[in-house]
């Protein structure tokens, strides 16, 4: 409620000054946050939706300050605005501090525009102290709103980990203490009876099996608490990389009766040995967990090429199950399995995840395609450096 008595008139022409100069208040705005605040043009200002939020936001407030009763309310056009500016504050990666600081500034140039108007058009004491009054409110309940739908998108984002981290904790629960289970169960058989030599290599592949498997989880555990952190990393070419991973998961595979076939002529580029290894490990072992039992031939293939550009395609191609269409778009998400009711296989759903985020991290891109005769084909890009400007790193 305003506490001073003023004339109507005022407002109204400060309201129209204001809609009349909206396009010039909003580029004045976004100068100065770009001279305050570390944020670049792209990222204030990224979309024409965000664009064409803070005119609308002065639209609201002009309309406030010429008549407050009808206008910045909680289910008003503005208000609405300023919570899809909040949401999409959130997805640009803006912190609570930035926000604020936003709207400050916001706020510094407004109280700026009425100080100048002052000047120029008459009017008594109470009747500006009106007008900024209303000004005050209106850019504070917009603050709120961006500030609270922010909040909100924020928590159930938290929520939401909460979830997948439980989640994530009784999948992993589950699949460690079936293998380690497995794994007891097999040694103690090895141990206590004199078993026919086929029964004993079938037991001893059980417990590879379960042992690669172990490894490969733990190796993902590992590598997804240091996703984005500097640390020296050691080169090899690409060749090496694909045949330890293919080394690792060699046994897991000959348990399964899965052939595992890494293509002779991959291109002798350099490569992150950790990231590289761990992608082609995590991409070979899901292949053969998911290999169609009904085929008579079961089959993985690494392979690569040279792309055209400086860039290499490596490729992990099988005749497995595939992936049904309607988990392809969620496929590396964190914590998602694609299976969820295929039988006697255990996941964690991070595998396809930590693919993803380890070759991001090295510059390249993953993806996935379905041919049509069956099977997926898993593709990663890398920066190629040829072999010839190694020597040195290879001495690392």
């Amino acid at each position: 409620m305003d506490t001073v008595a003023a004339s109507p008139a005022l407002p109204a022409v400060v309201a129209s000054r204001l809609r009349t100069s909206r396009t010039e208040l909003t580029e004045r705005w976004l100068a100065r946050i770009n001279e305050r605040v570390a944020l670049t043009p792209d990222r204030v200002f990224p979309t024409d939706d965000l664009l064409d939020h803070v005119p609308l936001l002065l639209l609201g407030i002009a309309d406030h300050i010429e008549d407050p009763a009808r206008t910045v309310t909680a289910d008003s056009v503005v208000v609405s605005k300023a919570m899809e500016l909040g949401e999409l504050r959130h997805a640009q990666g803006f912190t609570e501090y930035e926000i604020l600081k936003e709207f400050e500034i916001f706020g510094g140039i407004l109280f700026t525009f009425l100080t100048k108007l002052a000047d120029e058009l008459e009017g008594t004491p109470q009747d500006w102290t009106l007008c900024a009054m209303r000004l005050f409110q209106a850019v504070t309940l917009l603050q709120q709103a961006t500030a609270t739908r922010y909040l909100q998108v924020v928590s159930a984002q938290v929520r939401e980990r909460e979830d997948r981290l439980r989640a994530f904790d009784r999948a992993l629960t589950h699949e460690m203490g079936n293998r380690i289970g497995a794994v007891l169960g097999a040694s103690q058989l090895l141990e206590a009876f004199d078993l026919p030599e086929e029964e004993r290599r079938r037991l001893a592949a059980v417990v590879a099996r379960n042992a690669a498997g172990m490894r490969v989880v733990l190796d993902n555990l590992l590598t997804l608490s240091k996703v984005g952190a500097a640390r020296q990393q050691r080169h090899v070419l690409l060749p090496q990389a694909a045949a330890e991973a293919v080394r690792q998961l060699r046994e897991m595979a000959q348990a399964d009766g899965i052939e595992v076939m890494l293509d002779d002529d991959l291109p002798s580029v350099e490569v992150n040995a950790a990231a590289v290894e761990l992608a082609l490990a995590n991409l070979v072992s899901n292949a053969i967990k998911y290999a169609d039992p009904s085929r008579p031939k079961r089959w993985v293939k690494v392979s690569g090429h040279h792309d055209g550009t400086a860039e290499v395609i490596v490729t992990v191609r099988d005749n497995g199950l595939g992936i049904p269409e309607h988990a392809r778009p969620r496929l590396f998400e964190r914590f998602f399995r694609a299976h969820t009711d295929t039988t006697g296989v255990n996941g964690t759903g991070l595998g396809l995840n930590i693919v993803r985020e380890a070759i991001q991290e090295l510059g390249g891109r993953v993806w996935a395609e379905f041919p049509d005769e069956g099977g997926s084909a898993f593709m990663f890009t890398i920066p190629a450096r040829r072999g010839t400007d190694t020597e040195s790193a290879l001495a690392i």
